[in-house]
Formats: structure tokens, sequence, C-alpha cells
């Protein structure tokens, strides 16, 4: 069986086999497709946290006398 997605081999230890096994099964899913649904939801959280990070840094550099109106920008 081929297929266009790329793959990945990783080992788990077997606490976290065992758990990922678990939701799998209580899902429904496969445990590939559980391993998937879980590294997308790693990556969404991270990604959300370095668009955090970004915006406090921003906003601790925000001045609001340097600050273009509504009208400045869209006119």
């Amino acid at each position: 069986m081929s297929t266009k997605n790329p793959r990945l081999n990783v080992v788990l230890e077997p606490p976290l086999m065992k758990g990922v096994d678990h939701l799998a099964r209580a899902q429904g899913v496969s445990l590939s497709t559980m391993a998937r649904d879980l590294i997308k939801e790693a990556l969404d959280t991270y990604e959300d946290g370095q668009w955090e990070k970004l915006a406090q840094k921003r906003e601790a550099n925000f001045s609001h006398k340097k600050a273009l109106t509504h009208d400045e920008v869209w006119g």
C-alpha cells in the first residue's frame, strides 16, 4: 500500500504507548490517527504560545501617542 503522506517512526515509553492506545480505542481510531491528532494539537498549542509571546512583547512596547487612528489607516 503506497501513500502520498510521509511516515514517521516513533519510539514511545510503555506508559506513553499505553495512554495513546487507550485514547485510540476510546475514540475508535487507529494508533496512527490518534498519534497524528495528538501531534497536531501539540503543534497548535505551541504555535499559540509563540503568538502570545509576540503579542505580549508588542503590547509592552505599544505607544498610544505613536499609534495610528482608524481613519489614518483606512482613510
